[in-house]
């Protein structure tokens, strides 16, 4: 258990006692796991938020909710992975510019259109809202799993994301993103429209970084997460 409460500390602020030692590699397939517990306190948090504001001001305080117990982490990658892939410059310099905690144009741009996405779904879905708020977190969550299996790291010198690549994990223990695909089930048939779409995009995010940069970073990983979920809100209210 040491590996999940480890991936907890990783991805959430949630307090999970002292931080713990452990081979990274052994937390990847935990990602989805940690997803789902965000689901839980989401659909929670939006039953609270719905007996006291109107659904607008629930969908604010949902994203808000989203980007607070993920302490940022990911929106921070999206804005860096912004400037530097939308930057138009060689990929040794895209990499540089990630690597700046200043944020650009491209980066701010990048924040604001996915937190709007966010927003929006959120505001409009009204049909399963709570199987949507329960799953979507670790849709996002596991398609990091396939960056880290699929893509090279592109910093050998060092970075955020060293440890997870180092020593990969097979690609059997990545079966635990069958997990909200199972649960999915209770959609009924919209379950095959939201396993298609995660498909679809994680396949097109990964293509475009190996097209792009051959590689993969943390902040690209951040990026991958949040682009995922504005994009399932997208298609959960279509």
């Amino acid at each position: 258990m040491k590996n999940l409460f480890a991936t907890f500390q990783f991805l959430t602020i949630l307090p999970m006692g002292k931080p713990r030692t452990v081979e990274a590699a052994k937390m990847v397939p935990w990602f989805p796991v940690v997803g789902l517990a965000i689901g839980l306190i989401m659909v929670m948090g939006d039953y609270v938020f719905s007996m006291l504001w109107p659904g607008t001001v629930v969908a604010l305080l949902d994203v808000m909710l989203l980007a607070v117990l993920s302490g940022g982490l990911h929106l921070d990658g999206l804005g860096d992975t912004a400037d530097g892939l939308f930057s138009h410059r060689p990929r040794e310099r895209a990499l540089a510019i990630m690597r700046d905690s200043r944020i650009g144009a491209m980066g701010l741009l990048a924040i604001v259109f996915v937190l709007a996405i966010k927003w929006g779904g959120l505001r409009c879905l009204v049909e399963q809202r709570t199987l949507y708020l329960f799953l979507i977190p670790a849709y996002s969550r596991g398609a990091m799993m396939f960056g880290i299996q699929c893509l090279k790291y592109g910093r050998p010198d060092g970075g955020m994301g060293t440890d997870f690549f180092s020593r990969k994990p097979p690609t059997w223990a990545l079966w635990t993103i069958l997990l909200p695909v199972f649960i999915s089930g209770w959609l009924g048939w919209h379950a095959i429209w939201l396993n298609i779409s995660f498909v679809a995009m994680t396949i097109l995010i990964l293509f475009y970084y190996e097209r792009r940069m051959g590689c993969v970073t943390g902040d690209m990983l951040g990026a991958m997460a949040e682009i995922l979920e504005a994009w399932l809100l997208l298609v959960a209210c279509a």
